[in-house]
């Protein structure tokens, strides 16, 4: 449905769940593509190039923008969750420094040559950027952060032709929800309330943020799109 043929498209968090699958599509749709994250069993996409990077690592993140001739779209997939350990303060840093931070460095070290190519942003916050995470304080905080940031970048860059805009998904079977997925009770409660009844998969992230990176989106920015089969609806 996309195009993206000679575009240079660089996916934090790229070597997994939700990531992968952008990486992938991105790759798919013509697109160059560096998915920069961990290493991961899970990662085997031929075309996309792979940089191992820690998005908690500014000097890693600047180097990877730097050696990049262009960027067209920037895509901040790269997340972690710690439930039940958030309320010790060393792991909330940790996870905000990840979550958070971690999109605010990739967003500024990118920020040079998206200018110059007036390109596109796209952060994947959460349900949790609107609902309260009883056992993930410090998830829950920095997706919540991610809206905030989302929307004041988008006013920020709009001046230099950036778009900003974010995904948040509902409840999606990857590796960060396993525990949810094998707790058959609480699994039960959360597809009770979500309308149609399912999981959702990282395939179902995709089309939306190919779309807001798309020219067909191009009078968007700021918005914050979410693709969780009804829950916050419900």
């Amino acid at each position: 449905m996309f195009d993206f043929t000679a575009k240079s498209v660089v996916v934090t968090g790229g070597t997994s769940g939700i990531g992968h699958a952008i990486a992938s599509a991105f790759s798919t749709a013509g697109a160059k593509v560096v998915a920069a994250g961990l290493p991961s069993n899970d990662f085997s996409l031929p075309n996309v190039e792979t940089a191992i990077v820690d998005v908690a690592d500014t000097q890693a993140i600047v180097s990877l923008f730097e050696k990049l001739p262009e960027i067209h779209v920037l895509v901040n997939a790269a997340g972690i969750i710690r439930r039940e350990e958030e309320f010790e303060l060393d792991v909330f840093a940790r996870v905000l420094d990840v979550n958070l931070t971690g999109v605010m460095r990739a967003c500024a070290a990118a920020h040079p040559k998206l200018s110059q190519s007036k390109g596109s942003i796209v952060n994947i916050a959460s349900m949790l950027s609107f609902f309260g995470g009883p056992r993930a304080p410090a998830y829950s905080a920095s997706k919540g952060g991610i809206a905030q940031l989302t929307r004041s970048l988008a006013v920020a860059w709009a001046a230099d032709g950036i778009r900003v805009n974010a995904v948040a998904p509902g409840w999606i079977a990857t590796p960060l929800t396993t525990a949810l997925q094998n707790d058959t009770v609480r699994s039960d409660q959360l597809l009770a309330r979500t309308p149609l009844r399912r999981w959702g998969l990282p395939g179902d992230i995709v089309g939306p943020v190919l779309f807001l990176c798309s020219e067909e989106a191009s009078f968007m920015t700021g918005a914050i799109v979410t693709v969780d089969g009804g829950y916050s609806a419900a």
